[in-house]
């Protein structure tokens, strides 16, 4: 996952409220649009932020001056700081569906496409490793629901499960992809602490996964 903070756009004071779930017809499609793009700049100045200072760089006041707008525009689109962590790993996730979505895993196992899966995210977060950590660390003390945990089952699934929808999974195979997302949190929690390498991941990762994703179809 490449870390969606590549360039912050000049300031600006504009206090819009934020997109709506189902924008009204006519000439709004400009004003939703300049408000998904306001939007956008704020994730990626909170994720700039925390790559280089963890979580506790990322101040609203901070991040309000480097997105370019004002604090109380921020706060409508992100009551809290946790919310603003829950949009950095969304738009993380994003970036990792897009590059699956572009070069699929050629595995010809189950087992073997989830691995492949899980150590690109790991390649990916690895770049920032500060922020890695500070959104893993803050997600498990989320106070907030996150889909952080959801959202990584349902693209082991659709990998692993020849393209399995998360809605239409039985119980165990939501239990068996997700056993495996949350083995891969707690080996790259090790990895940043410095406790694992890379290739001991992997091989750990393989393994769970072997046991975890072998008969999932």
């Amino acid at each position: 996952m490449r870390t969606p903070h590549a360039a912050t756009a000049a300031p600006s004071s504009d206090t819009e409220a934020p997109m709506e779930s189902h924008p009204p017809a006519g000439g709004s499609s400009v004003r939703t649009r300049s408000q998904h793009q306001r939007r956008k700049r704020i994730v990626q100045a909170a994720a700039a932020l925390a790559s280089r200072g963890g979580v506790e760089a990322m101040q609203m006041r901070t991040v309000a001056e480097r997105a370019g707008v004002a604090l109380g525009t921020l706060y409508r689109y992100f009551p809290s700081k946790m919310d603003l962590v829950v949009a950095v790993v969304g738009e993380e996730i994003d970036l990792l569906e897009s590059s699956i979505e572009r070069r699929p895993p050629g595995a010809a196992t189950p087992s073997g496409r989830a691995v492949d899966v899980l150590m690109r995210a790991t390649r990916g977060l690895m770049r920032e490793p500060e922020l890695a950590d500070a959104l893993i660390r803050s997600l498990i003390l989320a106070e907030v629901e996150t889909p952080f945990g959801d959202r990584m089952t349902g693209l082991l699934l659709r990998v692993a499960a020849d393209g399995l929808a998360f809605d239409e999974a039985t119980e165990e195979q939501l239990a068996l992809a997700g056993s495996l997302s949350s083995v891969w949190v707690q080996e790259l929690l090790e990895m940043l602490r410095g406790r694992r390498t890379y290739e001991q991941v992997q091989r750990r990762i393989e393994i769970a996964s072997d046991r975890l994703l072998r008969d999932i179809r």
